[in-house]
């Protein structure tokens, strides 16, 4: 079971397990526009944010930082009853999972791209995106198959179209090379007619330049 709200915006899908079992489950059906918080040091729920496609962890406005530290904290046992705790957060992609870890226990492949927030409690906040919870029972392996192959075919397109846009860049180049080299050959400034020719009585110098030419 998993439990979705809304951000308080009601643009962000924000969700969690029911427990440490199900955040297993989300831990390895992630998908890349997720954003795992927790709270530092102590035990809590772990709580999503799905990013729109696209944005990057300084996209998110704090308002929405605000409305995910202020769930995961008062859904933290000893956490909820602190007057302010440290979030930590990361991109779903950052998480490490290794057979040793016991469940819900994770770590990460690069700790520097982890952040960390302060957070005091907010019974506004966390009451509002309360409002909007329900439950549902997912299938994660699925939804995370059907977006890996939507950015796969994403990607496979912007290949596609890089390559026509380099041809024809390619054909554009070759166009006007051609069209310099044509009006190099044609330049009026170096040709000459016959009436240019310096005429004689026998018209020698006609023909010598006809021989030259030749």
């Amino acid at each position: 079971m998993v439990f979705y709200f809304k951000s308080t915006c009601g643009e962000f899908d924000i969700y969690m397990g029911k427990d440490k079992y199900e955040n297993e489950d989300l831990i390895k059906y992630g998908l890349p526009e997720d954003v795992w918080f927790h709270v530092d040091d102590l035990s809590s729920a772990h709580v999503y944010l799905r990013m729109k496609p696209g944005m990057t962890l300084d996209d998110i406005t704090e308002e929405l930082l605000l409305d995910c530290a202020a769930l995961v904290k008062a859904n933290s046992i000893v956490g909820c009853k602190k007057s302010s705790v440290y979030v930590v957060y990361t991109r779903w992609k950052n998480l490490k999972k290794t057979a040793s870890m016991v469940d819900g226990q994770v770590g990460f492949h690069r700790p520097e791209n982890v952040r960390r927030m302060q957070v005091e409690k907010n019974n506004p906040i966390v009451n509002k995106i309360n409002k909007s919870k329900r439950e549902d029972h997912p299938d994660l392996y699925k939804i995370q198959q059907d977006r890996l192959r939507e950015i796969q075919m994403e990607k496979k397109q912007h290949r596609k179209q890089m390559e026509k846009q380099q041809k024809l860049e390619a054909l554009q180049r070759k166009k006007e090379k051609e069209e310099k080299s044509y009006d190099r050959i044609m330049n009026e400034d170096e040709m000459q007619s016959n009436a240019d020719i310096q005429g004689s009585v026998d018209n020698s110098a006609a023909e010598a330049y006809e021989e030259d030419f030749f």
